[in-house]
């Protein structure tokens, strides 16, 4: 792997995880250092940074931003993520309550408890592992909640609880944008 394949997998770690632009060119800074020194006495970026690179990005962004915020930013981005896909069932449904069944709730709770634990260890899943761990953990999850509880909903949602569910990942992302846009 390349000095820039690495410096280019680590900005985009970066960028995901929220890290404010001023500081991603700072840690590219660093690195770059690091990376350009190993190159002289000639060793390889693999030798820098590992086998592994989206780890070691996250390791590094991990120790750059507290816990607190990472799990403020996961938070708004799960309760917007759900917000969304319950739009989509009330506007392919044309209803105004969208029924969630114990299969459903079973699956999208498997999938986001996996997901949430190994981004914020790992960095970005990516489609490829994302669609494998919903094949994974969630379609089991939702047929065995079917087969042990049933498939009569559990509570309805109305259209104005899924909007409210989708504004802290809008403000979220416009306080992003607008923190991103000064710097």
């Amino acid at each position: 792997m390349t000095i820039e394949r690495v410096l280019a997998v680590c900005r985009s770690n970066w960028e995901y995880r929220g890290i404010d632009e001023a500081s991603v060119r700072e840690m590219l800074d660093e690195l770059t250092a690091h990376l350009e020194d190993a190159a002289a006495a000639g060793r390889s970026p693999r030798d820098v940074v590992g086998d592994d690179v989206p780890a070691f990005a996250a390791s590094w962004a991990r120790a750059r931003v507290p816990l607190s915020r990472r799990l403020v930013r996961m938070a708004a981005m799960v309760s917007f993520v759900a917000g969304v896909l319950l739009l989509l069932s009330h506007l392919t449904r044309w209803t105004l309550g969208v029924g969630v069944t114990p299969g459903r709730l079973a699956f999208w709770l498997g999938i986001a408890v996996v997901t949430v634990a190994l981004e914020l260890r790992r960095g970005s899943l990516g489609l490829g592992k994302g669609w494998l761990v919903g094949l994974v953990v969630g379609v089991p999850a939702a047929l065995a909640t079917e087969r042990l509880l049933g498939d009569e909903p559990l509570f309805l949602v109305p259209l104005w609880a899924t909007l409210l569910l989708a504004l802290p990942g809008l403000a979220y992302a416009h306080a992003e944008r607008r923190a991103s846009r000064d710097t």
